[in-house]
């Protein structure tokens, strides 16, 4: 490849097309109700060799004259009826996506006869093919507008209604499913090598989950009784080689039903539940009404071939995604603004679950340190929008961190502001007020209010873009015994949005009495001013003040701590999380404040040890260092990749070597034993491989030959593959061997073989001609999201490699590529780029160069919806 960067750019990127008209912006303020109903959907999809015909019925009562909007993206139109009347090609236009039916009666019986072709579907929306050979299946994704690239419909998510579905295909794809109840099969009369299914859905539901899938699979079957007494047939699909892997998922499925039924008094209503088990699918999971589609790696888990974070991930995704029966499909969203409402909830709901399946602090967490790697990273640039956007060119493109976790954060703000029995109460009141109907953010604070009206003030959460930031100071008086704690919120103008309000912030608050180590007194601070003093009396010793426990606010916190009051809450806090926490800021202070590490680096001597014994888990999460993504997005200028690398990984050197001496008998005390999933033995395997990590960065005598003997005792993925991930990340001589043994062992599984991409593409060594070997070999899939993840997704937890012009280069030149065939996964690899403004000047100027060319050659919506935001960042 030629260092010269405009031939770099000029080999990347694919010519541009002749004409790219401007995309249509679609605001939030033009909402209207729909001007028609649709009382019923009745669909024959037939599936042939080289294409599918699709006739669809649709009975549709009109509220209104004018005529009728269907959308109809890629499909020949071969006829239409009305009422059984063929229509003339006068009576109608069909351009752009856009079928207008001119003068239809106020009431009538549409019937459409298209042809669409799956085969050659790369967009993998709507109907489309998967896998290759004996292990092609044929699969649908609708959310948000995928339907309407399968039959003409007014596809938007407040039009709802009950479907029936009938499949046919030939019988070597013996698995024909649907959404709802099996009513028909058999043979196709005329012709014995097809045969059929008919599927009928009874409840009203938006077209965005309806599901349907024609394949060869086998199935894992078994049952669960609700609490009302009925039998639900559950049923996992899998091609036959991974129904072995489907007992994880299968497990969780009956603990979400069982949960639910416990925390909410949601109880399932269809005879059965499906899930189908996608190796090509954008989505990790998708909610279609009793037909779940999952990408297989959030389905599939085994000891042998899954880490335990993959396979408490397919957990915590299979019970989400049941979750929206109820906050997202009997209940769903009127338009896609109100996107984060089902979201959201949903995400809340899970990350309770998983809560209570392990340490609720490391869960935690989990999900905190995600919000503020991306979220918070989402908020600080030009890609900033409120949890309810209100405007979007392509609504895939909100499908984002703000959306799902930063919506989350808010419904966990009102739980804990309302306490366990009053949002109970309130989620009881949305649940009886709204089932069967397709609502809004305001609809759903609207039934909370009936526990207390103060929730409706969280309306501007939704509103407002932006992370708002709480600063503080404390001030104790000794011969009053009163303590004093004052916050400021302030939170950054957005460009494009009004000047912002405060907010009500929920600060969980407690006091520790600096002598005995003890809390002194509690209480939830609500901050719903610019600024507030909240006052405690009684306080006999000096205090140090924990604020925010549990993460109780999507903020951040920039309180007026002295580092050894941070250290004193490491050893003395008794909120799991919090202990996390301070251990965080002590850490940005060292990394971005130059602060001293002594401290820290005293505190985790200190407090380690009795940890690990303690809680493994959690001891492994203190030895966190903040992502590079994290640390960017507290840098707003000149962000130097190469010096905040430099920086982390020194610090992460020096962890290393002050607690040397204990890694050794540490490792040691964490025996590989035989494969458990408890919560306990998790938390042991994630300890030893971050000791052992440490110990190779120390240069511990044997580390070397630790992690050869772990990568080949290994009782379990885990185990495995972060032996591997050591020896990559460390060179480790002979590191090759190991390499070239794990592909040669899992060859077959292709989500084994992700692992084997992204522990390479991650690496701290690579570089980017290591990136175009990986894209080069034989088992690189550009028509694989997972593949392509691991990889070029992989590649961007490695800015300094990123933002050079090579790493540009080979960016750009995959995003180009997948425009034309994904723009969904296309747009989302653009959106890493968001913070390209902040970059020193040297590779600001160069990454600016790399994406106006992109923008030049761009078509979809979807990409070019991203860069605009991206590159508007300048003038923002």
């Amino acid at each position: 490849m030629s260092n010269n960067d405009t031939q770099i750019i000029d080999a990347a990127v694919p010519d541009a097309p002749a004409h790219q008209p401007e995309p249509q912006k679609i605001y939030l303020r033009d909402y209207e109700a729909p001007k028609y109903t649709v009382e019923s959907v009745a669909l024959d999809i037939r599936l042939f060799e080289e294409d599918a015909t699709v006739e669809g019925r649709l009975q549709i009562s009109r509220d209104a004259a004018g005529d009728v909007l269907l959308h109809a993206e890629d499909m020949e139109i071969e006829a239409l009826y009305i009422d059984d009347t063929r229509v003339d090609d006068t009576a109608y236009t069909h351009s752009e996506g856009r079928l207008m039916l001119h003068d239809a009666p106020a009431t009538f019986a549409l019937r459409t006869e298209v042809r669409i072709c799956p085969q050659t579907n790369t967009m993998l929306e709507g109907l489309y093919k998967a896998g290759t050979g004996d292990e092609t299946m044929f699969v649908t994704q609708c959310e948000p507008e995928g339907f309407r690239r399968i039959t003409p419909y007014p596809d938007r998510p407040d039009v709802l209604s009950t479907f029936t579905t009938r499949l046919e295909a030939d019988k070597r794809y013996p698995t024909l499913l649907a959404n709802g109840n099996l009513i028909e099969a058999g043979e196709v009369a005329d012709a014995p090598e097809r045969h059929y299914a008919i599927w009928h859905d009874p409840t009203h539901k938006p077209s965005y989950l309806f599901a349907c899938v024609v394949a060869n699979l086998d199935v894992l079957s078994d049952h669960y009784t609700t609490s009302d007494g009925r039998k639900v047939l559950l049923e996992v699909y899998a091609k036959a080689a991974d129904i072995d892997k489907c007992h994880v998922g299968m497990q969780a499925l009956k603990d979400a039903m069982a949960w639910d039924e416990d925390n909410y008094g949601c109880i399932y209503d269809l005879d059965r539940y499906m899930i189908v088990a996608v190796s090509q699918f954008n989505m990790g999971a998708m909610e279609n009404k009793g037909l779940n589609i999952f990408n297989t790696a959030c389905v599939l888990s085994s000891p042998e071939t899954t880490t335990d974070a993959r396979s408490f991930n397919v957990k915590a995704v299979i019970a989400h995604e049941y979750f929206h029966n109820w906050t997202g499909n009997r209940i769903t969203c009127r338009d896609w603004f109100q996107l984060c409402l089902k979201e959201g909830f949903t995400v809340f709901r899970d990350q309770s679950f998983s809560a209570d399946q392990q340490s609720a602090a490391v869960q935690r967490i989990d999900d905190v340190a995600t919000l503020r790697a991306y979220q918070f990273n989402e908020d600080a640039g030009p890609l900033a929008h409120p949890v309810r956007p209100d405007s979007f060119v392509e609504i895939n493109n909100f499908y984002t961190t703000t959306v799902y976790e930063k919506g989350a954060e808010i419904v966990r703000m009102l739980a804990n502001m309302l306490g366990k029995e009053k949002f109970r109460q309130g989620t009881d009141e949305y649940f009886r007020r709204y089932d069967g109907q397709a609502v809004t953010v305001e609809d759903f604070l609207s039934a909370l209010s009936v526990a207390d009206e103060r929730v409706l003030s969280f309306i501007d959460w939704y509103r407002q873009p932006g992370t708002p930031v709480v600063s503080g100071h404390q001030n104790y008086d000794a011969e009053t015994q009163t303590l004093e704690i004052t916050l400021t919120q302030k939170t950054r103008h957005v460009a494009g949005f009004d000047a912002p309000k405060a907010l009500p912030i929920p600060v969980a608050t407690a006091v520790f009495d600096k002598e005995s180590g003890q809390i002194v007194a509690e209480e939830m601070l609500l901050l719903d001013k610019e600024t507030q003093t909240y006052r405690f009396d009684n306080i006999t010793g000096a205090p140090v003040v924990s604020l925010l426990r549990d993460f109780s606010a999507p903020v951040q916190l920039n309180f007026d701590y002295q580092d050894a009051d941070l250290a004193f809450l490491l050893t003395h806090e008794t909120n799991g999380f919090n202990r996390w926490q301070v251990t965080q800021i002590l850490v940005n202070r060292i990394l971005l404040q130059n602060h001293e590490p002594a401290i820290y680096l005293e505190a985790l001597a200190k407090t380690l040890p009795n940890l690990a014994k303690d809680d493994a888990m959690l001891a492994a999460r203190l030895l966190d260092i903040p992502s590079a993504q994290e640390l960017a997005s507290a840098i707003s200028t000149d962000y130097d990749p190469d010096a905040v690398k430099a920086k982390r990984d020194g610090l992460y050197q020096q962890v290393a070597v002050h607690l040397a001496d204990m890694w050794q008998p540490l490792y040691e005390s964490l025996p590989i034993t035989e494969y458990d999933d408890s919560a306990e033995a998790r938390g042991v395997r994630a300890l030893r491989n971050v000791v052992l990590d440490m110990a190779l960065t120390a240069g511990v005598d044997n580390a070397a030959d630790w992690a050869v003997q772990q990568y080949e005792s290994a009782a379990c993925m885990t185990e495995r593959s972060g032996a591997l991930k050591a020896l990559v990340n460390h060179q480790v001589a002979g590191y090759e061997t190991q390499l070239k043994n794990f592909y040669e062992r899992f060859k077959a599984d292709d989500l084994v073989i992700d692992l084997w991409f992204s522990a390479q593409a991650a690496s701290e060594q690579v570089r980017v001609a290591d990136i175009e070997a990986l894209i080069a070999h034989t088992d690189f899939d550009w028509n694989t999201p997972n593949r392509v993840r691991s990889v070029i997704s992989a590649f961007t937890t490695q800015p300094a490699v990123l933002w050079t012009p090579e790493g540009l280069a080979l960016y750009t030149q995959a995003v180009a590529k997948l425009d034309d065939s994904n723009p969904v996964i296309a747009s989302r690899l653009v959106q890493v780029l968001a913070r390209w403004y902040t970059l020193v000047p040297s590779k600001r100027e160069v990454a600016h160069r790399y994406l106006q060319a992109l923008k030049e050659k761009v078509q979809s919506k979807h990409v070019r919806e991203s860069l605009d935001s991206v590159l508007g960042a300048a003038d923002a």
